[in-house]
């Protein structure tokens, strides 16, 4: 084994245990983060093409489930997905042990396929240079842009007596360039005042139109709790996301998000946010000055 295969199972092995052990200790957040990171540096490694990596094409395919579980695990700490610490901590020595394990994998997972959407805490490291975006974004050939899945939107739940349960139709959203955001959608989530989630996360299709200063999408978002149901100082956000061609990975470009007291009938025109996106509500920036808002309308469904 090189120096440079025994640092990089190390960082790894040190990486996987500081995930485990916020995951014991109940710090969420941190663990999220710790699981979501390593997934990536599983992933890329398991799909790298360089032909000096000293990892088999069969070794390769244990580093990606291996990222399977971690992303498996990290869905389960903010969602009712069932994906145990205990299951994951299987995982350590078959991480340690990569260049020589040779058993069946226990668990039946695929590697996570291939895409560049980044972990939390990434994208800040990568760029912040949002005036490159000026005039810049139409670089590159559409054959080198990555397939995206359709939206990841889920049916409406069933209803319960007495209980409410909210639609919201994403109309449009106004940006300055709207016109130069390629592939742009919408990530929707529900977040405590921790920023963790309460539902399952969303993606909307790819966006319908551009024209102007406004990118439309005209398609509902069924939330996937019932209004009664979510906890105090819980708020539903809005990222907007777009591919950087010459980045290739996918951004978020600004955010939005409603509160509690906001969830009421009707149309409701809400305020962007500068990236990263806070979802503890602590330090936000206004995207712009001018007035460009994400524009909704809900519908409430009460038995």
């Amino acid at each position: 084994m090189s120096e440079v295969t025994r640092s990089l199972l190390q960082r790894w092995g040190a990486s996987f245990r500081r995930g485990a052990d916020f995951d014991s200790w109940g710090q969420l957040v941190e663990a999220i983060d710790e699981y979501q990171i390593l997934a990536r540096h599983l992933q890329k490694e398991a799909q790298a093409q360089h032909n000096n990596s000293e990892f088999t094409e069969e070794q390769k395919k244990t580093i990606g489930k291996i990222a399977t579980c971690l992303e498996l695990r990290s869905a389960a700490l903010q969602s009712q997905e069932e994906f145990k610490l205990e299951d994951l901590k299987k995982l350590e020595p078959i991480l340690k042990n990569i260049l020589t394990y040779n058993k069946e994998f226990p668990f039946d997972v695929q590697p996570v396929p291939l895409r560049r959407i980044l972990a939390p805490g990434e994208e800040e490291n990568l760029e912040f240079e949002e005036d490159e975006e000026e005039g810049g974004a139409g670089a590159g050939s559409p054959d080198s842009f990555p397939a995206r899945v359709p939206g990841t939107l889920l049916p409406r739940l069933p209803s319960e007596p007495g209980m409410t349960l909210l639609t919201i139709r994403i109309e449009k959203i106004g940006l300055k360039d709207a016109g130069q955001c390629i592939d742009p959608y919408i990530t929707v989530s529900v977040k405590d005042l921790n920023g963790i989630d309460l539902t399952p996360v969303q993606d909307t299709p790819v966006a319908s139109r551009k024209e102007d200063t406004y990118v439309h999408f005209n398609v509902d978002i069924e939330l996937q709790k019932h209004v009664e149901k979510l906890t105090k100082g819980a708020a539903i956000f809005f990222e907007f996301k777009h591919y950087k061609p010459k980045k290739r990975f996918t951004s978020t470009k600004c955010f939005a998000f409603m509160e509690m007291d906001e969830i009421k009938p009707g149309p409701i025109v809400i305020e962007l946010y500068k990236k990263p996106t806070d979802f503890k509500r602590k330090k936000l920036q206004l995207l712009t000055k001018k007035p460009l808002y994400l524009h909704l309308h809900q519908t409430l469904h009460k038995e």
